[in-house]
């Protein structure tokens, strides 16, 4: 695992950002490639693509700020060290949907039918994202006396030195599988909003799940679950309430 990838010069091209940018680049080709093929307009994909990320690091970072407020109200100086890092995915979520949506409507597209289109693609550059994350050391797992282990030598966050579980990794593979769940869904299904239900059902189950393995505590609760838990099971319901709404709808 190296963070830094190479160095030109005064430039480092980082592992974690380089792995954020290839997911946004294969996000944007796949969507443009389904719009094509959807009959929708895949000139709007740039537009939107690049609201929703905006809106979506806007948001990962929002919440960060929430979650560590009280860390802030201690240290009101830590605020400005936190400014290039500190993301939390589902604040990200939340606000490129909410983004796509005021988007959607400014420029009269039908949310649904674009948020369908789009969100596999999220999921794929998840799976980057947490690839990224694997290089950084970043997201890390508990310790672990299991031969399925990893061990960071130079990590700026995660402990070095220590066995632990590869929770980027497995995030990562069940991203990449989401995705091509999602890909079946949207090829199975014509009823508009199905496919996005069914990514926040997915979503949200699995990252509940791992939440249980992860090792950088540090991240805030909510009485015994974490944060993202707790966020997860207000996901999971609405997913599971979106998905019965659409499946009863007429197709449009």
């Amino acid at each position: 695992m190296r963070n830094e990838l190479l160095k030109i010069g005064p430039f480092t091209i980082y592992g974690y950002g380089f792995m954020i940018a290839l997911g946004i680049i294969a996000a944007f080709l796949i969507a443009e490639k389904r719009a094509k093929r959807n009959n929708l307009d895949s000139e709007q994909i740039v537009f939107l693509s690049v609201c929703t990320v905006l809106c979506g690091f806007l948001g990962a970072k929002l919440l960060y700020w929430i979650t560590e407020l009280p860390a802030f109200i201690k240290n009101p100086m830590s605020f400005f060290t936190t400014m290039a890092d500190g993301f939390v995915v589902y604040g990200g979520i939340i606000g490129g949907i909410i983004g796509g949506f005021v988007i959607s409507k400014i420029k009269m597209l039908d949310f649904l039918a674009y948020f369908d289109l789009m969100i596999p693609s999220i999921a794929i550059a998840q799976g980057f994202g947490r690839i990224g994350c694997f290089l950084a050391g970043c997201c890390y797992g508990k310790e672990t006396k299991s031969a399925l282990h990893i061990v960071f030598h130079s990590s700026w966050y995660a402990p070095n030195g220590v066995a632990l579980i590869p929770t980027q990794l497995y995030s990562a593979g069940l991203d990449f599988i989401h995705f091509a769940i999602l890909l079946l869904i949207a090829a199975k299904t014509r009823k508009k909003g199905v496919v996005a239900a069914c990514y926040l059902i997915f979503y949200s189950a699995g990252r509940f799940i791992l939440e249980f393995f992860r090792g950088d505590i540090n991240r805030g609760s909510v009485g015994m679950l974490s944060t993202s838990q707790f966020i997860a099971v207000f996901v999971f319901v609405i997913g599971i309430a979106g998905l019965i709404w659409r499946s009863k709808t007429d197709v449009k």
